[in-house]
């Protein structure tokens, strides 16, 4: 860790669907993705000032990180963050998979560091925290989060951490009008209490809060996300629906909408982007006003359709 504090922009931008094979309906997201288009995305990002880029080893195994690394090839790397993760649950043998598994992601990503590398899930916050210490002694982490946990183990890991003179800076749980796990669990609240910063991801819930998709419209067969939402969608209608009204008052979509209300309820949202249109959107959800009485009109919506999008990698915050 970096005597700077964490500071990053609004809203980061996240490339789990970049993992996906690039061939329609394959994969977990199903989007038909180029190297092309996802140096256009970037360089429009860029350009935009949307300048954080979130991913995983284990997204896509390497996938994602390599297609990251080949999107950014030419920027400054002092111009962009870069934010990855350690998952527990692929570890290899080695005598420090923490630090193997950093040296992979670094690789992957053709950089000599990282901005901020996280423990991905709580797989065992006993074992797996202290081997961020000395990544963050070498320099080659500047900034920790941990991902998927509750206050208990932010607490756990903040409390290893802080032996080393380090802290948990950052937490990054799935949160979205559907799933508030995160603020009924008091995640929210214990990272307003000691200034660390929320990342919410899956904020659009892999595009059902969109409006793009419903009944008529499903997302790409064969996909992951298909599965686990197509079913769900004719629930989720008048939710999308006031998503676009509002929209539509401030001449924006829903998915901006939905976005907005995440930073709205002070989080930073990590948002999927594959087309290069979807970054005008990132820019102008930042603009988006909603009121108290918006709010609340949206959080009684999603709770009236009795949709529960935990993933299966997830445990409750309660």
């Amino acid at each position: 860790m970096t005597n700077d504090p964490l500071t990053t922009p609004a809203i980061a931008l996240g490339t789990w669907a970049w993992g996906d094979s690039g061939e329609a309906g394959d994969g977990y997201f199903g989007s038909r993705l180029t190297e092309s288009g996802l140096r256009e995305v970037a360089e429009k990002a860029m350009a935009g000032g949307l300048t954080l880029w979130d991913t995983a080893t284990v997204y896509g195994m390497g996938r994602s990180e390599k297609a990251l690394a080949r999107a950014l090839r030419g920027f400054d790397r002092s111009s962009y963050q870069l934010s990855t993760k350690f998952t527990p649950q692929i570890v290899g043998d080695g005598d420090d998979p923490v630090a193997d598994a950093l040296e992979q992601s670094l690789a992957n990503l053709g950089t000599d560091y990282i901005d901020l590398y996280w423990i991905h899930n709580p797989a065992d916050v006993e074992r797996w925290t202290p081997g961020l210490i000395p990544l963050l002694e070498s320099g080659k982490v500047r900034h920790v989060g941990v991902s998927n946990h509750d206050v208990e183990q932010i607490q756990r890991a903040d409390a290893i951490l802080g032996e080393a003179g380090y802290r948990v800076e950052a937490v990054q749980n799935h949160y979205s009008l559907l799933y508030r796990s995160s603020e009924l669990g008091g995640v929210l609240d214990h990272c307003r209490e000691n200034g660390v910063r929320f990342f919410s991801y899956m904020v659009l819930e892999q595009g059902a809060l969109t409006g793009r998709y419903g009944p008529k419209n499903p997302m790409p067969a064969g996909s992951s996300r298909a599965e686990a939402y197509n079913h769900v969608l004719p629930r989720l209608q008048a939710l999308t629906d006031r998503l676009a009204a509002l929209g539509q008052e401030q001449d924006t979509s829903a998915a901006d909408v939905a976005t907005a209300w995440a930073i709205a309820k002070g989080t930073t949202p990590i948002i999927g982007v594959t087309k290069p249109g979807y970054v005008d959107g990132l820019v102008r959800a930042q603009g988006v006003e909603l009121t108290g009485e918006d709010m609340t009109e949206l959080e009684a919506l999603a709770e009236a359709t009795g949709v529960d999008t935990r993933g299966s990698w997830e445990h409750e915050m309660q």
